[in-house]
């Protein structure tokens, strides 16, 4: 087994910090909870419904269907999600930066809400894959670069796909550059190695970039900590339901991957 510097790991440890892998919710729990996934973006509204099961059921979760799904906005806006499949509900219907939206969902003598406002439309300035060298050992990463919403506080959501399945996500806030360009890097794997998460000509890149309000950022930010401490995210709904709600702005970028085009980066 090779061994590493310990200033090369701590390193990493604070890359790995700022990106994670793909979102897996390990809900710590014993009885069955209900667990909700919902958003109102420019693309428009829906909720995924599910249940954990118990610890001894092979399955992770079941999906719900039956529920009462509405979503009103504070500008008046009353849309009611109708069903859809293996779970979900789904309206077309977009939201609109500004608005504070609330989900109200109903099931089975059970009410959950939750609140959130939608951000203005993030800018992505440049995507690109590096080799980085840290403690002469390169490793392969991707850079997003993007433009910091002007003159207010911000709260970032970055969701890398590859091959159209979750890869690394993180989230971000404007804290140390406000209005200026933001960096989020992603950390894969170090040259030579037989790692997996190493890319490989032809991998094909979906980017999602998303605005988010100070409650989505808190709870998400409370799941990359989950692996230290042990516990579930934060509660982001009224009712005892696991999962959040959020109203966002998303950009999104594509593209395939050229080990030509990786470029070097100290």
């Amino acid at each position: 087994m090779k061994r590493y510097p310990i200033a090369l790991l701590v390193v990493l440890g604070i890359l790995m910090t700022a990106c994670k892998k793909d979102i897996e919710i390990d809900y710590r729990q014993v009885s069955p909870l209900y667990a909700v996934e919902a958003s109102v973006s420019n693309e428009g509204m829906q909720a995924r419904i599910s249940q954990t099961n118990d610890m001894d059921d092979n399955t992770t979760t079941s999906d719900i269907s039956g529920a009462i799904v509405v979503i009103t906005g504070s500008d008046g806006t009353s849309v009611t999600l109708p069903y859809v499949s293996k779970g979900i509900y789904k309206s077309m219907t977009t939201g609109i930066p500004g608005v504070t939206y609330t989900i109200d969902i109903q099931i089975d003598g059970h009410h959950f809400t939750s609140s959130s406002t939608m951000q203005k439309m993030p800018t992505i300035n440049q995507f690109h894959f590096i080799w980085k060298t840290i403690m002469k050992e390169r490793f392969q990463m991707a850079e997003l670069l993007f433009q910091d919403i002007a003159n207010e506080d911000n709260w970032y959501f970055v969701h890398l796909y590859r091959n159209g399945k979750g890869f690394r996500w993180g989230v971000k806030r404007d804290d140390v550059d406000p209005n200026k360009e933001l960096q989020q890097l992603f950390s894969f794997a170090r040259e030579g190695s037989d790692d997996k998460d190493l890319l490989v000509e032809g991998d094909r890149m979906h980017l999602e970039l998303r605005s988010i309000d100070q409650k989505t950022y808190d709870y998400f930010y409370s799941m990359q900590m989950m692996d230290n401490t042990g516990t579930n995210p934060i509660q982001n709904f009224t009712g005892g339901c696991l999962g959040y709600f959020s109203a966002y702005s998303q950009v999104t970028y594509d593209c395939v991957f050229h080990a030509a085009d990786v470029e070097e980066k100290e």
